[in-house]
């Protein structure tokens, strides 16, 4: 794994670009994150582009100028495709490759300043589409917290099933419906069977939640048949970004067995637009979790030391609420929860090596999602459905307002960043959506 800090993490470094030294800013030079974006009515094509403050640098323009021509004639030819599939294909090379080349023309003391500024869209005037076309999209189960949690509800005397602690618990999701940050998402309709009841019924969640996740987009890939060596997994990452996986937990209590998740989480996954490199995550490392004695050490084709020291990452993520209510009356939405991505119980390396170690073919621009990430407080977890404990224990929001789970109109926003002294802030940005009626 390579997590070496190079010039591009100089907490020192500055940007020409003044919003990107703002205090709290997502964007700074040390983060530049990849996304696809299209001018709003220019009726132009979606083009690849890096965020830096409230900017973002059009690299389709930055070639034409040629800003770019440092660079391999495929990664130039990979940078002007409408989505990252052709720079994903080309591994995280090719993406370090072109960090450090626009690291070094946005630097205060940068050269050809007047031509890159010409380069430069304000984000305000931006769509923001998602980062790469998604074959497939699998979701793990790697929070042992929220493991615990729900399994406490449904097994008291048994939270954990036998097989949690030694393999990383998953299934494969449906790539047609995952959507950016700002869709709206439909309330779904489906299978609802009550606790009291003889018989399902068939109509609208009732009990509509949120997942908060990391989602890692596969750069690279295996050919089918062949597995991905757990020390070479995070060579198959090409950067992460943050993922909401929509779940009616109504509609999953009925159907859910025996084969899992189908109709209550394929409706809607939203992911955020920007794509923070693994490169800009490398100050923010930490140890893997720190599995008690009593625990099984992993099998072996999921244990490296170097996973063991550094699989972790040190993110912050944050959820945030507003109702409709809420925006009619300037209230600024409430935060529900804060965890840490670094208590997951498996690295992002264990999650890629798992899935291809059948020898599943992961494929550029494949998605896989963590699970939902939360800690071992109660303000750590990172869904209503343990938040209000199955809707035992309701929220009551600042204007009096209660949830159990999500009602039509409420707004819920993930935001998510890595902070540590002697490094620079970077952020992730926001993962939004609107619930609607079914």
């Amino acid at each position: 794994m390579t997590k070496s800090l190079t010039r591009t993490h100089d907490p020192a470094a500055r940007s020409f670009v003044e919003s990107a030294g703002r205090p709290g800013g997502d964007f700074p030079i040390q983060n530049l994150p990849f996304g696809v974006f299209a001018r709003r009515g220019r009726n132009e094509a979606e083009r690849i582009g890096v965020a830096i403050g409230d900017q973002i640098v059009d690299l389709n323009r930055a070639a034409g100028q040629g800003l770019l021509a440092a660079l391999e004639p495929e990664i130039q030819s990979a940078l002007a495709a409408r989505t990252l599939n052709p720079l994903l294909s080309m591994g995280r090379p090719a993406g370090r490759l072109v960090r450090e080349r626009l690291f070094d023309l946005l630097c205060e003391d940068g050269p050809s300043r007047g031509q890159v500024v010409d380069c430069l869209v304000p984000m305000e005037t931006a769509e923001l589409m998602l980062p790469a076309v998604i074959g497939d999209y699998s979701d793990f189960y790697a929070s042992i917290h929220h493991a615990t949690n729900v399994g406490s509800m449904f097994r008291p005397e048994n939270p954990l099933l036998p097989n949690y602690k030694y393999v990383p618990i998953g299934y494969h999701g449906r790539s047609s419906s995952i959507v950016v940050s700002g869709a709206p998402v439909k309330r779904p309709m489906g299978q609802i069977k009550g606790d009291q009841t003889t018989a399902p019924v068939f109509g609208p969640s009732r009990s509509l939640d949120y997942e908060c996740e990391i989602g890692a987009l596969i750069s690279g890939g295996n050919p089918r048949g062949t597995e991905i060596p757990i020390g070479e997994a995070e060579q198959h990452i090409f950067g992460l970004s943050l993922l909401n996986d929509w779940s009616a937990r109504d509609i999953q209590a009925w159907e859910y067995q025996p084969l899992g998740p189908f109709l209550a989480k394929n409706f809607a996954t939203t992911v955020s637009p920007w794509v923070i490199t693994m490169d800009a995550l490398a100050p923010f490392r930490v140890p893997a979790y720190d599995r008690p004695a009593d625990d099984p050490d992993p099998l072996p084709y999921l244990f490296s030391e170097a996973d063991r020291r550094s699989g972790g990452v040190g993110i912050t993520v944050e959820v945030y609420l507003r109702t409709s209510r809420m925006r009619a009356d300037g209230i600024a939405a409430t935060r529900l929860s804060q965890a840490s991505f670094a208590t997951m119980y498996w690295t992002l390396a264990q999650l890629v090596t798992h899935h291809a170690s059948n020898g599943c073919n992961l494929r550029p621009g494949d998605l896989i999602g963590s699970g939902t990430i939360s800690g071992p407080a109660k303000d750590n977890r990172g869904c209503l459905l343990e938040l209000t404990w199955r809707g035992n224990e309701p929220l009551t929001l600042p204007t009096g307002e209660v949830r159990r789970f999500l009602l039509d109109g409420d707004e819920v926003s993930i935001r998510g960043y890595c902070e540590r002294e002697g490094a620079v802030r970077i952020g992730f940005g926001e993962c939004r959506g609107v619930i609607e009626t079914a």
